[in-house]
């Protein structure tokens, strides 16, 4: 495909061989310095970008912003073929290929015979499926679960699949009684001021505030995202609150910083 063909390629032309050709052409003599220098390792921090600001769209219902957002997320999986394509390694219809029969073989619901017709029928059909296709079932049941997500996304895919073999709270008091133990346990540590101590039970607190979000079927990512939110609005709140009164988050003191996040809180209702 020339540069000419690649700049005003026709709509029912095959857009993914377009993207495809320009990313070929980025990274060839004389295209992009900066694509040319690029590595899987160095592109890490933009798949993870890319994957959030997906995310965001997504959760903010902007699916405008949604159509932007996966066609940067493609990129960045059209750009890790091109650099293993290169390389000699696999190219993009090779991830296609694998994806496509990876689908195929662990949805014999549909594709073959299987007797699997509820979703949880499914899901369990489709980890037996996949432990035999690793050559897993000899490992730990965990073995390589969530490995490399966020540690908060992993601890609740964890307590997930733990929880698929019955090893689970009977219902959320059991979980709510745990975080209190834990609180207590943080508690004590600090009053020893043990700090290895310290950080281990906010570790373990941690995971079992997870381990309630996730029995209750809610995402804790999704919570501490709207947490977050929620801080940063009340927060700019304060900050304008704190300049109708002539003071600078800089210049003003912790007491007054502190009723000022009293005052947004009561007049935001949170």
């Amino acid at each position: 495909m020339t540069d000419a063909e690649m700049m005003h390629c026709p709509e029912n032309d095959r857009q993914i061989d377009r993207l495809r050709a320009i990313m070929h052409r980025l990274r060839a003599p004389g295209g992009c310095p900066w694509d040319a220098e690029q590595t899987h390792a160095s592109l890490i921090p933009n798949l993870i970008e890319e994957a959030y600001e997906t995310i965001d769209a997504i959760q903010r219902e902007d699916h405008e912003h949604l159509l932007e957002e996966l066609g940067d997320l493609l990129l960045q999986v059209v750009f890790h073929s091109e650099l293993a394509e290169e390389a000699g390694r696999h190219t993009l219809d090779d991830v296609a290929r694998g994806i496509s029969d990876k689908l195929v073989r662990r949805h014999p619901h549909v594709f073959a015979q299987s007797d699997a017709t509820t979703t949880d029928a499914v899901l369990q059909q489709w980890d037996a499926i996949k432990r035999g296709e690793k050559g897993h079932e000899e490992k730990p049941f965990l073995h390589n679960i969530g490995k490399g997500l966020p540690a908060i996304l992993r601890a609740a895919k964890l307590q997930k699949k733990a929880a698929k073999v019955g090893f689970d709270w009977p219902d959320e008091h059991g979980i709510i009684a745990k975080i209190r133990e834990e609180l207590a346990e943080l508690e004590s540590a600090h009053s020893h001021g043990n700090t290895t101590h310290i950080d281990e039970e906010l570790g373990d607190l941690l995971f079992s505030v997870v381990n309630l979000a996730r029995f209750r079927n809610t995402d804790p990512e999704l919570i501490m995202a709207n947490a977050n939110a929620k801080f940063e609005h009340r927060f700019a709140a304060m900050e304008q609150h704190l300049k109708h009164q002539g003071l600078t988050l800089e210049a003003a003191t912790s007491e007054q910083m502190e009723a000022a996040w009293e005052k947004v809180k009561k007049v935001m209702g949170q």
